[in-house]
């Protein structure tokens, strides 16, 4: 269950309109690493947990967060709105400056929001919920939500650096912080999972189910050989279950593939044609 709480989490108020930069905004709103993205991942994730305990907990207060700052963002961009000149554009675009603004200004926060912020992105993609991960699985989750808010986080620094308003910048301080505190607290349930689970996932796949032979081998399809430099190629590896090697020259572990032709009701391009081309050779025709 949840509760509206009039006040917001932290002040979302610029010292003056700017339409373009609340165009910018949109991407953090409803982009792919936005606040709607996140808040319905989290929420998603702890439905999702068969049992209550510390980790369902972890992923519903931060949902809860993730709700406020959609209300933040969605407030400071209806401010940015205000002032927007929205009535006789061709005089008001006489004006260099507003010129400029109207320019870059997204037409659907006057034709269809009415001033108000959209779940869309900066450039209007409509917000969808094939943005959301969750797996039931939380190591695999986690590890989604710590990207989920590298991303995010990086993306706000950005437009933290494009503007010089007091009020913007600082709210965009405030989710910056909060934003570290999450990539924190992610890092921190995924290596107390790691300890307890190991670091591949899923940890319940049978191992000899696997071709152990290729588990920790590296193989180098690039020109050169500087991906042999990394740890990822020598030494123990991060599960502490095998040894790493690098293998520089891979070569193909099947045969070419040789496919029969399609039945005549499919009508596809005829065998003979295909014969010297691609290696598709009809039985009748060896």
């Amino acid at each position: 269950m949840f509760y509206h709480v009039k006040e917001l989490q932290y002040h979302a108020k610029p010292e003056r309109p700017d339409p373009l930069f609340a165009k910018k905004l949109q991407e953090v709103l409803g982009g792919q690493f936005g606040e709607i993205s996140v808040a319905l991942q989290y929420l998603f994730q702890g439905w999702s947990v068969r049992g209550n305990g510390k980790y369902k907990d972890l992923l519903m207060d931060t949902g809860a967060e993730e709700l406020a700052h959609i209300e933040m963002l969605a407030t400071m961009i209806a401010r940015l709105l205000d002032g927007a000149p929205v009535g006789d554009l061709e005089t008001a675009a006489k004006d260099p400056i507003i010129g400029a603004i109207l320019g870059g200004m997204n037409p659907q926060h006057v034709i269809v929001s009415g001033l108000g912020a959209m779940p869309a992105d900066s450039v209007g993609n409509r917000w969808t919920a094939d943005y959301i991960i969750a797996s039931g699985n939380l190591l695999a989750d986690f590890r989604a939500n710590l990207n989920a808010e590298s991303q995010g986080r990086l993306q706000v620094v950005r437009l933290y650096e494009e503007t010089n308003d007091r009020g913007v910048k600082d709210m965009l301080s405030w989710l910056i912080a909060r934003d570290t505190m999450h990539q924190n607290q992610w890092i921190a349930a995924i290596k107390e999972l790691e300890a307890k689970e190991n670091v591949v996932v899923p940890s319940t796949f049978p191992r000899e189910l696997e071709k152990q032979e290729v588990s920790y081998t590296l193989f180098n399809f690039s020109k050169g050989n500087q991906s042999a430099q990394g740890r990822w190629a020598h030494g123990p590896s991060m599960d502490g279950l095998g040894q790493f090697n690098y293998v520089e020259n891979p070569v193909p572990l099947a045969k070419k593939p040789v496919l029969r032709p399609a039945p005549p009701y499919i009508h596809d391009t005829p065998p003979a044609v295909l014969k010297d081309t691609q290696g598709l050779v009809p039985p009748n025709m060896k």
